[in-house]
Order: C-alpha cells, then structure tokens, then sequence
C-alpha cells in the first residue's frame, strides 16, 4: 500500500510564485506529451512510430459525422442548452446502458461530460471531501490520482503486476483500507494493462465493497473492447445492493472512435449528479450542441462499428503479445481488453544498449525514441516502473515495423 506524492502544502509557497502550489503541482498527462512528441518529430520529417496514443485509429463512423454536420445548420444548436446536457441524449444514454449493461436507470441520474476526464473529475470532486482516501489500482490510467488530488482526495495506490495479470485482489484492497477511505476506484477493462477482471472477481470486489460502505467509481470506457473468453461486467448489476453508492464512468471515444469529440457522461445517484451537474454550470456550462447530436447518434445506433474494429483490435493484440514476448528480458501477459499492451522490460533495465545503461522504465522509452524512433510510455506514468505501455490502435503494418524495431535494439542488451 503506498499513497501518490501529495500536494505542496500552500503554506510553504514562497511570497512570488506565480502559479498556484494546487495547480503547479499537476503532472502533465505522459500519454499526451508522448504523442504529441512523436507527432511533432513525424511533422518534422523523421519515420516515428508512435505507440503512445489511446485512441483507435478508425475514423468516426459516416451516420455520426453526418448528424454532426445537419446539427451544425439547426439554429437551435446554436444557443445554450441545458448544462448537465440534451434531454434527448440524457434518455439515449440511459437506455444504451441498459441495452449494453442491464444496468437501470432514468435520465436524471446522467450528466453528460466534456469528455471522461471531465467526468472523472467531476465525479470525486461531487464525493469527496478533504482527506477523503481513495483506494487506486495500479497501474492506473494517469488522469485518475491527478483527479484525486484536484478534489482533495489522497490516492491510496494498490499494486498488481504480470503474476497475478495486473488484477488486484480482495486481501490487497482490505489491507489498503483505513478508517478515511471513502472511494474505491475501479477499472475493467483497465488502461493500460488491458486486465478484465472475471465475472466471480467482480463481485467479490463489489461484495467486500459493500459490505464496507464505500463508494466505488468504475471506469467503463472500454466496455465493448474485450477479447476471446473475457467477459465485461458492469460492477453495479453484478452486485445490486452497491448501485446507490456507484458512479459509472463511460463515454463515446471508444467505442464509436470519437475520442476528439469530446463527449463522456457520469451515471450516479440523483443527488450526486445534481452535484456534479451544479460545478459543470459553473466550469463549463453545457458541452458543444453539435457534439452531443453526434453522440446522440452514436448511442441510438448499433454496434457495428466497434464490432469491426475489435476484430483487427484482436488480431493486432495477438501479433504484439507474440512479438514482445520474443524480446529477451519482456515479460508481456495477454490482455484481454482495451487496446493496450503492458510489457515488464525489468529484464532489460540496467544492461547496455548503444554505449547506454538505462535503469529506469522512463529512460529506456527515451533511448527507444532517440535510437529507434519508436515512441512508447513508461510505466511511471501508471504508477509502476518497470513496464512500458503500447497501444496497438494503429495500422498492422507500422505495429509490426515498430515492434520490429524494438526487437532490434532490445536484443543488442549486453549484461
């Protein structure tokens, strides 16, 4: 059990600092600065392949795009419209999360987001109060303890690895609780391992949850992507007495491959919505009209569309687990579902590469970049050194020229 680096205390910042101690303190998101580099140096001319973005590589399906574009010559999209979200949306993802989950429930317990990081925040921010623990899996996703922080909750940080496939367990969880947790965060399936947790460990989870009054938040954004035998169960159907004190996060960046729209919803109780749905009006009022009629759209529709990218998802999956695994030194397990990959390269740490020692995760993904121009992002960012993340959202032929090219140098380590 260990806690995330807390916050400076305000007291301590000198007379002239410009930037708040709360503000100043937050970690710019690693999977973001990782793309935008590769982006950048592609710009430039250099042949970089980029394995650092969470986002599928398949454009916005055509019935979505052109709601989007019919909502743009609607002038009532114009205008304000409700801050907590269209009406009609509202219902539409309610239904679509009975439809998906079996989950039940009314419009008036979903706020809808500028995205799942909004959400994210949103959410701890209506529930916690400072000092409030939070009991984090990890590897996390990096917004998460961020978020925490943000809200006044301190990360309680749970650590899986590849022995038990990233998944923690009932005795880890019970031996991180304390009389100040109040949340338990809960991902399945997980970036950026790629871990679903069983139908039988999700209600164990939820059980001992339960049974001890906590609040759980719990990451569905990934629901549609799981693989071979896994199956995704949403914690509030598989254990009913939890659902009053559950918050579901979701949204339609992956799904529907809409990751730049912008939209992501909360599902909770009414009075915590209410909540979120008051500091929204405040932060940014309601999300874009247009945007919102194209996940209207996408959550009336069906699943085709993500039914045909989880196949070349699966494909890929299989070729970059049986490639890593090739590398002397990683150590990569099968994930079951999102798009990611979650290789152990604590093998490789230490050992000489290119006139090069690198003993960290994070200064073997700068050699990787500087010696391969292959950009990936250390498990540091997810709280757990010793591993790198890669997405496999991206096209088979660049996944294998830059799984390929990490074969090459990895394979030079000398002891």
């Amino acid at each position: 059990m260990s806690a995330a680096t807390p916050h400076p205390d305000p007291s301590t910042r000198p007379a002239d600092r410009r930037v708040s101690a709360r503000i100043g303190a937050i970690a710019e998101s690693a999977t973001l600065a990782v793309d935008a580099k590769a982006k950048a140096l592609k710009a430039a001319g250099r042949p970089v392949i980029g394995f650092g973005a969470g986002e599928p590589d398949f454009p916005t399906p055509g019935y979505i795009v052109e709601a989007a574009v019919a909502a743009c010559r609607d002038p009532k999209n114009h205008r304000y419209t409700p801050a907590g979200g269209l009406p009609e949306l509202k219902a539409a993802i309610a239904a679509k999360t009975l439809r998906d989950s079996g989950w039940a429930v009314e419009a008036s317990q979903v706020l809808v987001t500028n995205g799942g990081k909004q959400a994210i925040y949103e959410a701890f921010a209506a529930i916690l109060d400072p000092g409030d623990e939070v009991i984090v899996p990890a590897p996390y996703w990096t917004t998460y303890p961020e978020s925490i922080q943000l809200s006044g909750g301190v990360p309680v940080v749970v650590v899986a690895d590849e022995t038990t496939g990233y998944k923690v367990s009932v005795e880890q969880l019970e031996a991180a609780r304390t009389e100040n947790t109040k949340v338990l965060l809960f991902v399945s399936p997980s970036n950026p391992t790629g871990a679903v947790y069983s139908r039988a460990e999700v209600e164990a989870v939820g059980r001992w949850a339960a049974e001890h009054g906590l609040w759980v938040l719990t990451d569905e954004i990934y629901e549609h992507l799981v693989y071979g035998d896994a199956e995704f169960v949403s914690l509030p159907v598989a254990v009913p007495e939890l659902a009053g004190k559950c918050i579901v996060v979701n949204g339609v960046a992956k799904t529907y491959a809409m990751t730049g729209w912008r939209v992501g919803w909360v599902i909770g109780p009414q009075d915590v919505i209410k909540a979120a749905t008051n500091l929204q009006s405040h932060a940014t009022s309601n999300v874009s009209n247009v945007a919102q009629v194209a996940a209207l759209a996408a959550v009336s529709g069906d699943l085709t569309a993500v039914d045909e990218m989880r196949v070349a998802f699966d494909r890929r999956r299989k070729t970059i687990v049986r490639m890593l695994n090739e590398i002397p030194g990683v150590v990569c397990p099968e994930p079951e579902g999102a798009f990611y990959a979650y290789p152990s390269v604590k093998g490789v740490l230490g050992k000489e590469l290119r006139g090069q020692r690198p003993s960290t995760s994070a200064e073997l993904a700068s050699l990787i970049l500087d010696e391969v121009e292959v950009a990936v992002v250390p498990g540091e960012a997810f709280g757990t050194p010793g591993y790198l993340r890669l997405s496999y959202a991206l096209g088979d032929e660049d996944l294998v020229e830059g799984v390929s090219r990490l074969q090459k140098l990895l394979g030079e380590a000398q002891d």
